[in-house]
């Protein structure tokens, strides 16, 4: 599932898999194809399951959150990366979250975007597929039974939130692609091709300044000032990090609070109008966009994207066709920048845009992770 040297859990046999399926997702033939394709193979690798349809938003978040999860053996999520993005997110609000994390988590996908199901795909060596294909794939990835790490992005906001991310942020014209597009879900992966032409003709900028802690400079810094107040998480508020009560959440040691400038140590990038910014830790971005081709599932790296203003629409539309391939790099544009880093903070100067989270929208507010 990904390089060798990994260490890898098992699932046992037989195995029960708690279910979640989001009816409504892609194009809406989530349940159709469970049955007739992921059905008879986990059927094959004794695997049983037990099926939980989303009737609403946040229906599997409350779910997760609150149910006792010991009679499955793996929580499996037929949806696109939303239904994930509630699934991990219930799971950080238990009080044994520790515990809770623990539990195998499978994605198969059954949306319009797919980025991670696309990602360990990728991962696996399988070739470039979508569809069908990719469902059969990441079907027969869970038949298998092997399970390995992934790792989370921490994201806090200025107004008190904090989420746990497992794909991407993003501000600017991938986010607004994203959201702008959410009305055309019935066309499947083909509703972000049209998102993208109609966010070409009015090619937005936006305002802000972005800094993050390169890979490198982390090894010679100094960790975050001691005592600074925890931020609200998700409607509750944690112990103050060095305490760590049961069930605190993880402190985020590289940030400084919000309001406070960002360590000496970390880069500042100079530009301050970009056409967009996105922070992503797997390899796709969508079923078709090759977005980080280095990133692997745990590397411990937040792949930062960001697009300076003064890029011509054709350049855009050219690099765009090229991260079908992941050959989107090889262009050199002067005005996209790539950098690893291990974490980041972005400060727009008006709330202008709407920003995406595992492509779930958020208001527009200083954010970092």
């Amino acid at each position: 599932l990904s390089p060798p040297g990994d260490s890898y859990g098992v699932l046992p046999r037989p195995c029960h898999a708690l279910v979640l399926l989001n009816p409504q997702s892609g194009s809406g033939r989530a349940l159709d194809d469970f049955q007739a394709v992921v059905q008879p193979m986990l059927a094959e690798a004794d695997i049983a399951t037990t099926v939980f349809v989303t009737e609403r938003a946040h229906h599997a978040h409350e779910k997760v959150r609150d149910e006792d999860l010991s009679q499955w053996d793996t929580l499996v999520v037929m949806s696109g990366d939303g239904l994930l993005f509630e699934v991990v997110n219930g799971l950080m609000e238990r009080p044994d979250w520790r515990e809770a994390m623990k539990k195998p988590l499978c994605i198969l996908p059954g949306g319009s975007g797919n980025a991670l199901a696309a990602s360990i795909n990728y991962y696996a060596g399988y070739d470039h597929v979508a569809k069908k294909k990719l469902l059969t794939n990441c079907t027969f990835i869970l038949c298998k039974g092997l399970y390995t790490q992934m790792d989370l992005v921490s994201l806090s906001t200025a107004s008190g939130k904090r989420f746990f991310s497992f794909l991407g942020f993003g501000w600017g014209f991938i986010s607004d692609v994203d959201i702008d597009s959410e009305k055309y879900r019935w066309l499947g992966s083909a509703r972000f091709t049209l998102g993208t032409l109609q966010c070409l003709a009015k090619l937005r900028v936006y305002q802000g300044r972005l800094s993050y802690l390169p890979m490198a400079a982390e090894q010679s810094s100094s960790p975050a000032p001691r005592g600074a107040p925890a931020p609200v998480t998700n409607g509750h508020i944690p112990q103050p990090a060095g305490t760590a009560a049961p069930g605190s959440l993880p402190p985020d040691s590289l940030l400084a609070p919000l309001g406070q400038p960002v360590p000496a140590h970390w880069t500042v990038v100079p530009e301050e109008e970009f056409v967009l910014v996105y922070a992503i830790y797997q390899s796709h971005l969508g079923t078709n966009l090759l977005m980080a081709p280095a990133a692997r599932l745990h590397d411990g790296c937040i792949h930062l994207f960001y697009m300076k203003a003064g890029i011509s629409r054709v350049t855009l539309l050219k690099l765009f066709l090229a991260m079908s391939r992941g050959t989107h790099l090889d262009l050199n544009c002067p005005h996209l920048s790539y950098v690893p880093v291990r974490a980041f903070r972005l400060e727009p100067r008006v709330a202008a845009g709407v920003m995406t989270v595992d492509g779930e929208a958020l208001a527009c507010e200083p954010v970092q992770g």
